[in-house]
């Protein structure tokens, strides 16, 4: 009864929320929660229905006693196989749960195969692998990129044996005279993880000073997973994580796995190819650099050739010097003699204003009144001008101003 009750909650809920997925979303959401659940897993069961189609791919079903997977195999990883597959051969790989969508299957993509029988220290190996992915030191976005052209490298190796002598010859025959550090270290066998720690913190205390390495490559050959121990230890591997130079990872052949590799920067399948990966070839970067020369030198005469014929265009259009200065030098000329005129004009009409101001002063001058017979008279002593009769007494004498001069006159009669 409860759980009746339970499954008909959960689908009241359910419906509710009315979450509708299309087959592709479910598909794909399935896809992304495997995929990033199961990144890399070991894997063991026995084959059955192997099919090896023209595209070399294996295609087969690895099952045990309860359940089965479909299981795939890419020709660039199955190539390296040492052995051949066939039915009923039991197997332990290594490779990641991926999803077919148009199928909506779910399969592994095997990356490496080895016939079952592992044992304590592959025990070892998945445990410490799976608890340092948990903890991000394999993610990407730690992942420091490779310098184009290095300075200096450091090769972590052994001093002897066939390693560092492939590299140093390779990277010779690529860049002969890049600056390399040799730093030996043992390889395999007790202590050889702790020195490849100290190695590695010995180039990195060197980092900022002019001695500081731009790469390092951390190589050795192959070997079984006692001999790859050092490179699946916990303290190489976080100090390769804490490393400020980037690093190679080179460790054994294409078929070998380490928690080196997954921990450093960039992970070479051999040791020849981690050699090819730190350095260009220092004769295509001759040819790109004598391209890019010959490309500027093109672009450079394009350039000098069309502002030359810029520049005649605008040539072209440019009046000369000397004509600008005459035409100038008229404008001038034009500009002073209407300025002379316009002055000449100005005082003519000055002038006569002047003179039309005279002639009307002179017309109200009284002697101008005096001039046409009229004369005025005043008292004497005091020159005030006589206006009526009334202002003088009989026998008062008065002056007389005439045009020309004066008369001292008497009064013997007044007339009102």
């Amino acid at each position: 009864m409860g759980r009746s009750f339970g499954i008909e909650h959960a689908a009241y809920s359910a419906m509710n929320e009315r979450r509708i997925y299309t087959v592709s979303e479910l598909t794909s959401e399935i896809k992304v929660l495997l995929e990033e659940n199961f990144p890399f897993i070991w894997i063991c069961g026995e084959i059955s229905n192997l099919r090896i189609p023209v595209s070399k791919h294996f295609y087969f079903t690895l099952k045990d006693e309860d359940a089965q997977i479909n299981a795939v195999m890419f020709r660039n990883q199955n190539r390296n196989l040492q052995f051949n597959l066939e039915d009923g051969m039991s197997i332990t790989g290594l490779g990641r749960i991926s999803v077919y969508e148009p199928r909506g299957t779910y399969q592994i993509i095997l990356e490496h195969l080895e016939p079952k029988g592992i044992g304590a220290l592959q025990m070892a190996f998945e445990q410490l692998k799976t608890r340092l992915f948990d903890e991000g030191l394999f993610d990407e976005k730690y992942k420091t990129p490779l310098p184009f052209l290095p300075k200096k490298i450091s090769i972590i190796t052994s001093s002897s044996g066939a390693v560092i002598h492939d590299i140093l010859k390779i990277i010779n025959r690529r860049f002969s005279n890049v600056h390399i550090e040799v730093i030996p270290v043992k390889v395999q066998g007790v202590g050889a993880d702790r020195e490849i720690v100290s190695a590695l913190e010995l180039m990195n205390s060197r980092v900022d000073t002019i001695n500081g390495a731009d790469v390092a490559i951390l190589a050795r050959g192959g070997g079984s997973i006692e001999d790859l121990s050092a490179f699946n230890s916990e303290d190489v591997a976080r100090a390769i994580f804490a490393s400020k130079v980037p690093i190679i990872s080179a460790v054994g052949h294409e078929t070998d796995f380490t928690i080196a590799d997954f921990t450093a920067d960039v992970r070479a399948s051999t040791p020849s190819v981690a050699a090819e990966i730190a350095v260009p070839l220092k004769y295509e970067l001759e040819l790109g650099c004598a391209e890019l020369s010959r490309s500027l030198k093109v672009r450079f005469r394009k350039n000098i050739e069309h502002l030359r014929s810029l520049l005649n265009e605008i040539s072209k259009r440019l009046i000369h010097p000397k004509k600008k200065i005459e035409d100038l030098r008229l404008k001038t000329d034009d500009f002073t003699s209407r300025l002379v005129r316009m002055f000449i004009n100005n005082i003519n009409q000055r002038r006569e204003h002047l003179a039309w101001r005279v002639d009307r002063l002179n017309a109200l001058n009284p002697t101008a009144i005096l001039a046409r017979g009229y004369s005025i008279t005043r008292t004497i002593p005091e020159a005030v001008v006589v206006r009526n009769s009334g202002q003088v007494k009989i026998g008062q004498n008065l002056e007389v101003m005439v045009e020309k001069g004066s008369l001292t006159c008497r009064v013997e009669r007044k007339n009102s």
